[in-house]
């Protein structure tokens, strides 16, 4: 039982080894995002689950780890206590009895290279916590990094040789008759026969036979031409993590490469609330609204990277791109401290022929992310919650320079924040695309919904300058229910995207909603942000 037990979970630790490795894969990811020939709508939203199914597949080879190890910790008593003296190459102990199976498990090559990894992967657990990830991403990051010392000795772990099979069976079939070898005591003598030199290549009658006996097949006597000879299983890890391992690296070096070359910093704005603007350009940098990239800062830390949202796209009349990052967190601290003079002012706003020396600043990306599908629909609903905006910024501003060439016909956007100061870090691109829609007759093209959770300092944004978007500010919190049900009575059996990035509260909201029906035969399709 020990041993079907850790060949079976062994199986299932090498599919999901395999498969663990291809949710990281984000080039590969992109690719299939954007492209629509390729993969189509349903096939890209589950593009989505890539997260969760990475964290599936890592909690399924936690489990089966256990049990592997515990199907071996019995495997080596039995291999102890079973020891075999007539075949001895078969047997794992040296003697009857062996010290213990701990010291088998130590000296061999599978034992060694198992408690390794054991303590490998125990690492990787416990720093992908949520507690661990929040309070220090550091951890998380680097322990995570140790899979690939994980996979080189999951490649040795099978190298031991432990489990072997026969390779002459023709020549000594199980339960074959050796007559150069004295018969056991307990074997019964065929009745009929009373030669003390029987020729057993003839066929005795059954009658004659005990059938009790093992070598007896088919009603005739099989025997051995030659001592049995064993070999050590083939490893078939290496057959289920060869190819998705070196997936991952030519992808890795492939962004290496691709992202060897430091980006130029044009500006740098602070906006209130702690969040951060970076305005940047590189050459032959291309993305698509809604993407995000990986900021890397060797003077922040040498190791340590971030993905960020896109805010602002290079287009054909313009190469410039941008991210807002919110600042929470060491990282987000240090690289603010080194972008701006004085990091206490409210605003700051550093041109590109300024005499300034940003630290270099380098962009892996751009990735695919679900909001990309939000101009691929009809209708799409957006729902953003503080910093969440971010994925949004880049479509508003992607409509700003022109709408007629998309799919999307009416957006629904809903975003909610705790202060006003937060509604000032797009109230200026919100104020113009809903002028030019208004220019261009198009004025139900967009509706913005924007609800403040707390009302201090509400008469801030009241003004001239952000006049449109006063009778759209609520207080309180959107009635959830309401809001897809006034959505859903005015599209009628249509499909509409609902794209979420906040808080979770939020998301399983409108998760539950999007999936309930509703008596006007609209169909909603949940998506949700999350990075890979």
């Amino acid at each position: 039982l020990g041993l079907c037990v850790s060949r079976a979970s062994a199986s299932v630790l090498n599919l999901n080894c395999c498969l663990v490795i291809l949710p990281m894969c984000r080039v590969l990811l992109a690719f299939l995002r954007g492209s629509q020939k390729v993969a189509s709508r349903k096939t890209r939203r589950l593009l989505d689950k890539s997260k969760t199914f990475h964290v599936t597949c890592g909690v399924t080879i936690c489990f089966f780890s256990v049990l592997h190890v515990a199907a071996h910790l019995v495997n080596a008593l039995n291999f102890s206590e079973n020891y075999n003296e007539d075949f001895l190459s078969l047997n794992a102990a040296n003697y009857r009895g062996e010290v213990s199976q701990l010291y088998l498990m130590s000296v061999l090559v599978p034992g060694l290279t198992g408690v390794i990894m054991v303590l490998v992967l125990f690492l990787m657990c416990t720093a992908s916590t949520y507690a661990i990830r929040v309070s220090n991403y550091d951890i998380f990051w680097y322990t995570h990094n140790l899979f690939f010392v994980f996979y080189m000795l999951l490649i040795l772990h099978v190298s031991g040789g432990v489990l072997k099979y026969q390779t002459n069976l023709e020549e000594h079939p199980p339960g074959c008759f050796n007559p150069n070898k004295t018969l056991r005591q307990n074997m019964t003598v065929p009745k009929a026969i009373e030669d003390p030199f029987p020729d057993y290549t003839t066929e005795p009658s059954p009658e004659d036979l005990p059938v009790s006996e093992p070598f007896v097949q088919n009603n005739f006597m099989r025997i051995c031409s030659e001592e049995p000879k064993f070999q050590s299983h083939f490893s078939e890890t290496w057959f289920w993590i060869s190819g998705p391992l070196c997936l991952y690296c030519v992808e890795r070096l492939y962004r290496y490469i691709r992202s060897n070359k430091p980006v130029t910093i044009t500006s740098v704005i602070s906006h209130p609330s702690n969040v951060l603007e970076v305005r940047m350009m590189k050459d032959d940098f291309k993305a698509r609204p809604g993407q995000y990239v990986i900021l890397h800062c060797p003077r922040v830390s040498a190791l340590e990277s971030h993905p960020f949202t896109l805010t602002m796209c290079p287009t054909d009349t313009k190469a410039t791109f941008g991210v807002h990052l919110k600042v929470v967190g060491d990282w987000t601290e240090r690289f603010r401290d080194l972008l701006l003079l004085h990091s206490n002012q409210d605003t700051e706003i550093l041109p590109i022929f300024q005499q300034r020396r940003y630290p270099k600043l380098y962009v892996d990306g751009p990735f695919g992310s679900p909001f990309e599908e939000s101009l691929n629909y009809e209708v799409s609903l957006c729902v953003a919650g503080g910093i969440g905006v971010t994925p949004f910024a880049s479509i508003l501003n992607t409509l700003l320079d022109g709408w007629k060439c998309y799919k999307l016909r009416r957006l629904y956007f809903i975003w909610v924040c705790r202060d006003i100061e937060s509604f000032r870090w797009f109230a200026d691109l919100l104020c113009v695309l809903h002028n030019k829609l208004w220019q261009e007759n198009r004025p139900d093209y967009i509706n913005i919904q924007l609800y403040l959770s707390q009302t201090d300092g509400i008469q801030k944004i009241i003004g001239e300058k952000y006049q449109a978007l006063n009778s759209r500010l609520l207080i309180g919190r959107p009635r959830w229910k309401l809001l897809f049900d006034e959505i859903a009575k005015c599209n009628r059996r249509k499909t509409i995207g609902v794209f979420c990035c906040g808080p979770n509260k939020i998301s399983k909201i409108l998760h539950k909603l999007s999936n309930s029906s509703n008596s006007y035969g609209t169909r909603f399709e949940y998506n949700k942000e999350s990075f890979s």
